[in-house]
């Protein structure tokens, strides 16, 4: 069971590379990036739904309704946030920003769990302070010192870092009214609606390698978000996330094996760090 987080990690670093690819050596807009990016993973989850389709009664409760709309309404929010963000600051800039979620996500199942203990039980304080330690460290790895300067759109990509958090947080109390499959398709499906009347993109200006890559993009992506939900079901949220950190240690390898970025000792010492964490949390768990 625990090897299945794993694999999804390198699918979250082999996706993140192909999506850094689509938008800096494809000249890809975020604007086209956003809406075409969603109907890629619509168009691949298409076709599952006619073996995957599952929704049940709990589902169309008000409250669960209203929870489903929240995972939408936050998903949007965080998607324009960084895209904002994005207007001004770099991408290598926000690196370390975006690396927040993680441990936006772990405090926020915490907290969520004195609250909500009917859906959360995230109170091993252990696997909690090691998640804490191995995102620390993560974010650590990356920041530089312009990066502590706050401005609006640092500003703007931390809230959307907090969002994307919240949203799969909250996605946790209502995954076990849907296949995992059925909720993702739903969600990416309102966004993709959403966004195109929002932005109103180009199609023309994208051309047809690129729009091969995002097919690939969204298909890795509905992998991950598939494996990513069971985790989060079968093993709850803060374990599933430590593991997932694993995730940009495969992005530090692939970047430098198909991107020739370099690697720094302190992305070294960061990765041995986490690696230690996470055996760590395992043997606990075991």
């Amino acid at each position: 069971m625990l090897y299945i987080p794993i694999i999804g990690a390198i699918l979250e670093g082999a996706g993140n590379i192909i999506d850094k690819k689509i938008v800096i050596t494809h000249n890809v807009n975020y604007k086209n990036c956003t809406v075409y990016g969603f109907l890629a993973l619509v168009l691949i989850m298409l076709p599952l739904t006619f073996f995957f389709w599952e929704i049940k009664p709990e589902a169309y409760s008000i409250p669960n309704l209203l929870i489903f709309m929240s995972v939408v309404f936050f998903s949007i929010l965080a998607n324009l946030l960084v895209f904002y963000s994005l207007k001004r600051e770099k991408v290598t800039e926000l690196e370390p920003i975006r690396l927040m979620q993680p441990l936006f996500t772990i405090l926020l199942a915490f907290i969520f769990s004195f609250f909500f203990a009917a859906y959360y039980t995230e109170r091993k304080y252990s696997i909690l302070l090691l998640a804490l330690i191995a995102s620390i460290s993560l974010i650590a790895s990356h920041v530089k010192k312009h990066h502590l300067v706050l401005n609006k759109y640092i500003t703007a990509a931390i809230l959307g870092s907090l969002f994307f958090a919240v949203e799969l947080v909250i996605s946790k109390a209502i995954l076990p009214y849907y296949s995992s499959l059925t909720f993702y398709f739903l969600r990416c499906l309102l966004i993709f609606l959403i966004t195109a009347f929002i932005f109103h993109p180009d199609i023309k200006s994208i051309k047809n390698k690129t729009k091969l890559l995002m097919l690939l993009s969204g298909a890795i992506w509905v992998s991950y978000r598939w494996i990513l939900y069971y985790g989060y079901l079968s093993l709850g949220i803060v374990f599933t996330t430590i593991l997932f950190i694993l995730g940009p240690i495969f992005i530090f390898i692939f970047a430098r094996i198909f991107l020739k970025e370099k690697i720094y000792l302190r992305h070294i010492i960061a990765s041995i760090i986490i690696i230690a964490c996470i055996i760590a949390a395992i043997l606990l768990e075991i």
